[in-house]
């Protein structure tokens, strides 16, 4: 067990006193206009409407970039909004849990994968990942290995950096997709169409966000679904 010396206790740094103050802003403005919706959810509990898997990256924050509201969104995140295929062992399975408790539990309708423009594990992907010290990045890695060789067997390994990395970004939200269909709870509810899953792109320099359609192959405006 940690002692109480271990842990930093009333002390806080510069950064974690904005934060404090930052709630007692949230608790005055943002709490105090939407009590009665917050405590709807507290006595109702949440019925959200999608659930969305996104990237840890500090600079992607879902709410934030499609305005929603308390209650709206199940989110799910981490490096890379990767999702490991379906493997039914007892195993430790955050993201895998995510999915399991939207889909069978809440009963969302819609799933958003949802990447993003200069995504830092997307380009660890073309770098040096030979640190031992990353023993669970390194194997998170592999699961974006697939959308790097699409993206190098398109443009050629000799292609633009930046290129390569836009790509390999777009690939990776349709080699995610490929991975959450084999879910077989995510797949019933897909064939019944109960259930629909979305591929989107968020570009963090422009706030644009684009959505994967899988007819024509491309990446087009969300702005042109509103």
């Amino acid at each position: 067990m940690l002692q109480s010396s271990q842990l930093i206790i009333g002390d806080l740094t510069m950064e974690l006193k904005e934060f404090a103050k930052g709630n007692e802003v949230f608790q005055r403005a943002h709490f105090k206009k939407h009590e009665k919706e917050y405590l709807d959810l507290v006595e109702g509990g949440q019925n959200p409407k999608a659930l969305f898997i996104g990237c840890a990256d500090s600079r992607v924050i879902p709410d934030l970039i499609v305005q929603s509201n308390p209650g709206d969104l199940f989110v799910v995140r981490n490096v890379g909004n990767f999702v490991p295929p379906y493997k039914p062992d007892e195993d430790y399975h955050a993201t895998a849990t995510g999915i399991e408790y939207a889909v069978s539990v809440l009963d969302v309708t819609q799933i958003i994968i949802c990447g993003h423009t200069h995504c830092g594990a997307c380009k660890a992907l073309f770098g040096d990942t030979s640190n031992p010290e990353l023993v669970h990045t390194n194997k998170w890695l592999d699961l974006g290995e697939r959308a790097k060789s699409m993206a190098v067997l398109s443009l050629g390994a000799q292609a633009d950096e930046t290129a390569l990395l836009r790509l390999t970004e777009k690939m990776s939200v349709i080699t995610q997709i490929d991975n959450l269909l084999t879910y077989p709870y995510v797949k019933e509810k897909l064939d019944k169409e109960e259930l629909f899953i979305h591929g989107w792109m968020y570009d963090i320099e422009t706030g644009n966000i684009e959505y994967y359609d899988p007819e024509t192959y491309t990446y087009l405006p969300l702005s042109d679904l509103a």
